[in-house]
């Protein structure tokens, strides 16, 4: 009698902790489109320019759809575990080479809808180059809060092309004064920690990885095609190189198919 009493016991103890929380299952993996811009203007004057009635268009879009901005920064402490979670839709705005149009076009609209952007910058045009932001400019768009200012090398060479011409000693030189030095400068104008890196022309290796690690970067973008997310490398993690191509469908189109999951769950 008292063996079946332990017996009922047990099973009932067994049924409390059944109808419990059962256990934390991981979240899914979350994949993150990141989205690359150059230039804006009225009109397409190149490949890498993009109408600001086109961007605006895009921002819509993203605001009307259900679709959250977020800091790249956020983005990468999710992909490095240090961030549980992400919202639902989360996508990232960078924005490489510091064209002035980023001043005169995009800042309007940013500050007007309000989202976060990371401007991938070679200091040497910085100031000196007619096309090309101030550093009075990148100081104000930092100070509002909605521009985050990383690294797009010293000067944007292209690594495959200085391989070729340089000795292996003379590109390793090569490597650590465009990665470090563009942080050094960055960091000495600007303030604050520059620890991101866009690869110019998208170009990336096992060396180029190997380089920036040892200059302190902690993640560095390619133009990869598709979205971000845990299985890519942190020094190589791609983004979508977005033209003036993408009107409101095929921005839509991108997006949907960059995070198939949120798009069936809109």
């Amino acid at each position: 009698m008292r063996i079946s009493r332990r017996l009922c016991l047990a099973a009932m103890l067994a049924g409390v902790l059944a109808s419990g929380a059962a256990p934390a299952q991981p979240a899914p993996q979350t994949a993150v489109p990141v989205l690359a811009y150059h230039r804006f203007g009225a009109t397409v004057a190149d490949s890498m320019t993009i109408r600001t009635s086109t961007f605006e268009s895009q921002l819509r879009y993203l605001s009307t759809h259900g679709y959250t901005v977020i800091p790249l920064r956020q983005l990468v402490d999710y992909l490095a575990g240090k961030q549980a979670a992400l919202p639902p839709r989360a996508v990232v705005i960078t924005v490489d080479d510091g064209h002035r149009s980023v001043w005169d076009e995009m800042r309007p609209l940013v500050l007007h809808y309000r989202v976060p952007v990371t401007l991938f910058i070679y200091p040497s045009a910085i100031s000196n180059a007619p096309y090309a932001l101030t550093w009075q400019q990148l100081q104000a768009l930092q100070a509002s809060g909605w521009f985050d200012i990383q690294s797009h090398t010293l000067w944007h060479p292209n690594f495959k092309q200085e391989r070729r011409r340089l000795t292996p000693a003379a590109y390793r030189q090569l490597l650590r004064q465009q990665l470090l030095g563009s942080r050094q400068r960055l960091q000495q104008m600007l303030g604050g920690e520059v620890a991101l890196l866009a690869w110019p022309y998208g170009i990336v290796d096992d060396e180029l990885m190997q380089a920036a690690a040892d200059a302190g970067y902690s993640a560095a973008f390619t133009l990869a095609a598709h979205a971000a997310s845990r299985a890519d490398a942190p020094l190589a993690l791609p983004r979508y190189l977005i033209s003036d191509a993408y009107g409101e469908r095929a921005y839509a189109r991108l997006l949907q198919q960059a995070q198939p999951s949120a798009a069936s769950a809109h």
